[in-house]
């Protein structure tokens, strides 16, 4: 199982381990891709305050972000699990995991990054600003940026097992599901039942997608399920208690599965 996680925009701040090293990161076929990116990142922060903030979308009380930009190769480091924040992390408490299930979320979990294409809970990074849908005046746009390159390493990390793909439209962009490992691939829609009047009424949640799914990974790991395909996952996330209805398939369609989870309560 292979599990496509976005990440957050808050982030804790830079560790007091050994500066960054790409080299060491999850993924080694993007080190030349990140090194592009850092590069560009770090020479826009540190050279043009205003221009920085007006590229990352920052306002003026998240200046001190460009300068934290400007400082990456030499900042401390912490494992990404506890750089990322958010109603998502929240849920998912991997602080909280016993030992069992934190090897597991070291072995299945992969966070999409505007920086670092994406990573490992367990790799060392600083805290930093740049969502993937960030233009940087030398590249573009980093969800275009990244595609070449994750359409590279992507199929041997999802090996052949399930994907399971969390991230929001805009870290989608990076990478998509083909041919067999689409088949292979569920997302995973969150809506919230309510009874109006005697009618069931559901509805897309927003805010609470992301504490849905990030409980709801935190149970699978707990649990210490493994699917190996959709249709597994299915049953194991029903084994836990979740509602999940499967979205209408034709036969041999090899798109992903797509899973509505119908929760009452927030």
């Amino acid at each position: 199982m292979l599990v496509l996680l976005p990440p957050s925009e808050g982030k804790a701040p830079s560790g007091e381990g050994a500066p960054l090293d790409l080299g060491s990161l999850s993924l080694p076929g993007l080190t030349g891709a990140r090194e592009t990116v850092l590069t560009e990142l770090v020479e826009l922060c540190a050279a043009d305050e205003a221009k920085a903030r007006e590229v990352l979308g920052l306002s003026e009380g998240l200046k001190g972000e460009v300068a934290k930009n400007a400082a990456l190769r030499k900042a401390g480091t912490r494992p990404a699990g506890e750089i990322y924040t958010g109603v998502l992390y929240d849920a998912l408490g991997l602080a909280a995991l016993d030992a069992k299930a934190r090897r597991l979320a070291e072995s299945t979990l992969l966070v999409f990054s505007g920086l670092w294409g994406a990573v490992r809970i367990g790799d060392r990074i600083p805290s930093y600003r740049c969502s993937m849908g960030v233009k940087l005046p030398g590249l573009g746009a980093l969800g275009a940026y990244w595609r070449a390159p994750m359409a590279e390493v992507m199929p041997e990390a999802a090996g052949d097992g399930l994907v399971l793909d969390l991230r929001s439209s805009a870290y989608a962009t990076a990478w998509r599901p083909k041919g067999e490992v689409a088949a292979r691939t569920a997302t995973v829609r969150v809506l919230q039942s309510k009874i109006v009047n005697g009618v069931e009424k559901r509805t897309v949640v927003s805010h609470f997608n992301k504490a849905t799914k990030g409980r709801m990974v935190r149970d699978l790991l707990t649990a210490g399920a493994q699917p190996s395909d959709p249709g597994e996952l299915v049953d194991a996330l029903r084994g836990l208690g979740y509602v999940v209805e499967v979205a209408e398939r034709g036969a041999g369609d090899r798109k992903p599965w797509g899973l509505d989870v119908v929760v009452r309560e927030l």
